[in-house]
């Protein structure tokens, strides 16, 4: 009889253990492969897999029309696990922090409410990746505290951006006093 209690009780261990330490390779996998899927070794950045799932929504933006009502696109903006928290205590993205934009092409049409424009097809995605460290100083797509780069709908892991000075930053000036992003759009970063 002492030998089965001995006996169940290291497998009870055993089994304790393997728990612990698969559900600690595995959040350590998690965040492992959320960082590789955003920026290589070479600083090249890429759109994270599972930023629908795992990431905040920031906010919407609706680009108006050249001519007509409605929009032109749509802008559906996410932050990485934490951003919006760090940002609503320091008042600004830590480190690291990930920010990206979808940007579709938009239909407008008539419904029951009035005039409506609805993301129709997606164009590709903006990803910001902040960067407080000078983390890639040879690679031209990061500067002024980010990472910057687009990704063209049918490849979400090879930018179409060759230097953020030229492809990106343009867009932000207006926003420079805020650290290049647009926060204004984001209710969530409010207290």
């Amino acid at each position: 009889m002492r030998g089965t209690g001995f006996a169940a009780a290291i497998i009870a261990a055993i089994a304790v253990g393997v728990a612990f330490v698969t559900y600690g390779h595995a959040g350590s996998s998690a965040s492992g492969e959320t960082t590789a899927s955003v920026v290589d070794s070479h600083g090249d950045l890429h759109v994270p897999h599972t930023y629908r799932a795992t990431y905040q929504y920031l906010g919407s933006w609706a680009v108006a029309a050249d001519q007509g009502s409605g929009a032109k696109e749509l802008h559906i903006v996410y932050s990485s696990p934490g951003a919006v928290q760090a940002y609503r205590s320091h008042g600004h993205f830590p480190d690291g922090a990930v920010l990206v934009k979808e940007v579709y092409a938009a239909a407008t049409g008539q419904m029951t409410t009035g005039t409506v424009s609805h993301a129709d097809t997606l164009k590709g995605w903006f990803v910001m990746m902040r960067d407080s460290r000078g983390r890639h100083p040879d690679n031209k797509l990061w500067g002024d505290g980010w990472g910057w780069s687009w990704f063209d709908a049918n490849n979400p892991s090879k930018t179409s951006s060759t230097d953020y000075n030229t492809n990106c930053k343009a867009c932000h000036v207006p926003a420079e006093g805020s650290d290049w992003v647009y926060v204004s759009g984001y209710p969530s970063l409010k207290p």
